[in-house]
This record gives structure tokens, sequence and C-alpha cells, in this order.
């Protein structure tokens, strides 16, 4: 059982897997700053967190925690000053990486970060710790760091071990599973481009989902921010940890398909985008295997030349004009949301 750490109002290690980003905006530019924080929440967000790279950033904070509608991490550099300012102007959490601030200077932000009773995520990563070389030894490195803030006086800590490679990332992750209870940050670090980052975190991440390891994911894209939210959703829907969404399910088509299966279940998925209540709707080319294979469906279609079948849980409903179809599963949307 994982230890729990309050995030302001969050927990982590409660069992839920919380979803964050980071800003990309200037941090001292608070209309901006504030603004895609609002963003990241209304898209999703739950923890924020702002690049904090000098002073003026860090006495920025208080009015951004203030103007803000979720807990705030300051994401600190290399000296303690920015930290201590930033605890003190209410963040609820900071971000550190140990191999980046000596020890006096780690000391400093422990003994501020107790006082305000701020938890501190450790960040090891690979490519500022070259001198680790295996999965093991970022595991092990990253809790050795724990226990060095442990003994500076404080124990609300949460660790993250990350690479830019999916394999050293979920490996090191399971080790660090296996010997700590405190909660795990998890994604991969550079991840890349939008479409090639998506693929490689949803690999890494929904890996370590699936194991039960992990408390808080951030997907690292080189993107908007908001997408790396949409995505972190995508992929705690793919796994199954969050059921309240609509599932549009489709065949890849092929020679027997009928009717326009892309176009169809793109319509249906956009119009449902926003919905949190659980429905599976299937778009199937051709009656031949078409509700057969999609039996696990709520209901669906299966295309005809000029006339198709719309289905409800593994039955034939009726058959519709092929030019119906929409509408017939609008109709069938609105009576699963309405009860």
């Amino acid at each position: 059982m994982k230890k729990i750490i309050n995030i302001g109002k969050v927990k982590l290690g409660a069992g839920n897997i919380v979803i964050q980003s980071m800003t990309n905006t200037i941090t001292k530019d608070i209309e901006s700053t504030v603004a895609q924080v609002k963003e990241l929440a209304k898209a999703g967000a739950e923890l924020v967190r702002v690049s904090v790279p000098d002073k003026e950033s860090a006495f920025a904070l208080k009015e951004i925690v203030n103007l803000t509608p979720v807990p705030i991490i300051a994401d600190i550099h290399y000296s303690s000053e920015p930290a201590i300012i930033a605890i003190e102007n209410g963040v609820s959490k900071i971000r550190i990486n140990p191999y980046n601030m000596n020890k006096k200077e780690l000391s400093a932000v422990v003994k501020k970060c107790a006082e305000f009773s701020v938890p501190i995520r450790v960040g090891v990563n690979k490519g500022s710790a070259k001198d680790l070389k295996t999965p093991r030894e970022l595991a092990v490195s990253a809790l050795d760091c724990a226990h060095l803030i442990e003994d500076m006086g404080w124990d609300k800590i949460v660790l993250a071990v990350k690479s830019s490679d999916v394999r050293e990332t979920v490996e090191a992750y399971r080790t660090l599973n296996e010997i700590t209870d405190y909660p795990l940050h998890i994604g991969l670090t550079e991840a890349g481009t939008e479409k090639y980052g998506l693929v490689k975190s949803a690999i890494a991440i929904g890996s370590l989902l699936l194991e039960g390891i992990g408390d808080t994911i951030r997907v690292s894209l080189t993107a908007n921010p908001v997408k790396e939210v949409y995505a972190a959703k995508q992929i705690l829907q793919a796994v199954g940890l969050d059921k309240n969404f609509v599932e549009v399910v489709a065949c890849p088509t092929c020679a027997r398909t009928q009717i326009d299966v892309v176009g169809l279940a793109e319509k249906i998925e956009k119009i449902t985008e926003n919905y949190t209540i659980p429905i599976k709707i299937a778009v199937m080319g051709c009656t031949v295997n078409g509700i057969g294979e999609s039996k696990g469906a709520d209901f669906g279609v299966a295309g005809g030349k000029y006339r198709s079948v719309i289905f409800k849980n593994g039955e034939k409903l009726k058959t519709v004009n092929n030019s119906e179809i929409e509408n017939a599963l609008i109709e069938l949307i609105a009576e699963k949301i309405n009860g």
C-alpha cells in the first residue's frame, strides 16, 4: 500500500491516478501562465507544474496560486533560493532533481518544505545522472535521495525515475515500485513530438498502469501541453482505469465494407467526446461479422449496401436506410444518457 501524500486537496497514493501537466509559458508572465493553467485544468489536469528558473518567477507564484483552480507545483532548477520563495508563496509541491543541487542548498529547501508542509517530488532523470547506467541504478538512486531527505527531517515525498527510452523507464519504475512505498510519478522524459511521443508514452505509461504501478502521470510531449492532458486521459481509458466515457469501436474496413465507417465513427466520437458516462458504440462495416464481433457494445450499426442493421446488446433492433444511421445511433445515445 502506497503512502498517501496530499498535494493541496489532491491525494496521491489513494488508489486513483492523478493527471498532471506542465506549462510552457514564461512563469513571470503571470497573465499567460494563469491562462494556460486554467486551460489545462479545464482539459482535465488535476495538478499543474510551472518552471521556476529564477527569483522573479518564484515571486510571481503568489498571484498565480491565488488565481488558478488546481494545486501548483514549482519545478526547481539549481538554486535553493527560488525554491524557498516558491514555498513561501504558496505552491502545493516542489519538484527537484537532487543531482542539480548541493547538499547545503538541498537541506535549506527540505527545512522550508517541512515548515510549510510542502511535499517534494524527487525527479531523477537518466540524462542528468550520467553515471547511472542501468534502470536499477536509476531506481536505487532515487530512493537514496529520498532517504537523504528523510534524514534531513521530511518524508512527504513523491518519486520519479525517467528516461527517454521506453524499456529503461518501465524497468526502472518496476524496480522502484518493489523497493519503496512512496507514491510514484510516472512518465517518459523527452518523449518526442506529438505523434511518436504519444506512442512511446502510451506503451511505457500503459504498461506500468496495467501492472498497478503509478499514482500520477504526465505525458511529456513536444506540443501544446493541453494535448498532454488529453493523451493522459486516453491512456487511462485505454487501460480500463477510467470507464466514464463513450468508447467508439469500429472495424478496420475491408472490401466487404458497405458504409462510411471512418466518417461515421469519427462523427459519433466527436459528438460524444465530452460525455462522462460509460457507453460502448460499435460501427461495423458489414453484416457478415458485424454484430458478432461487437457483442460487448451497448449498441451499434452493421452496414449494408442500402440498409443497415442497428443492434443493441448483441441483438438486432431494427433495419434503417443508410441515410438514417447517424440519427438512429444518436437516438440510442440519448436514450442511454436519459436512462
